[in-house]
């Protein structure tokens, strides 16, 4: 934000991050978020209602092809809400979503690290 003399170094990782940025920012993110929301109808019984939206290079033209790919990618989707949320939890703990291994020396995860 320029016009606050904040600069992109100055935001801070993880959930500090929350609290720096300008509430113009947040409201900018949000408008865009409902603007993909709601510039295409996407109620029950249209093809966006089930994940289509006309573009194949990531979908299929063939009805079986279609329904895998759209169904890998709600479940990709899911392993990427469950690991954000870990980063969360663990940014949460340590003040740090990435962790350093080297602080976790009891842990249990390293019991047969040198076997």
């Amino acid at each position: 934000s320029p016009s606050a003399g904040l600069k992109f170094q100055d935001i801070p990782n993880g959930l500090a991050a929350l609290s720096k940025v300008p509430s113009g920012g947040w409201a900018q993110m949000a408008l865009y978020a409902a603007y993909c929301e709601v510039s295409q109808d996407q109620s029950p019984g249209t093809p966006a209602a089930a994940g289509d939206f006309g573009w194949k290079v990531l979908t299929s033209a063939e009805s079986e092809e279609k329904t895998k790919k759209l169904a890998a990618e709600i479940a990709n989707g899911r392993l990427a809400m469950m690991a954000i949320i870990g980063m969360f939890f663990q940014d949460g703990l340590t003040g740090s979503a990435w962790g350093d291994w080297a602080n976790y020396t009891d842990s249990p995860l390293r019991a047969f690290e040198n076997e």
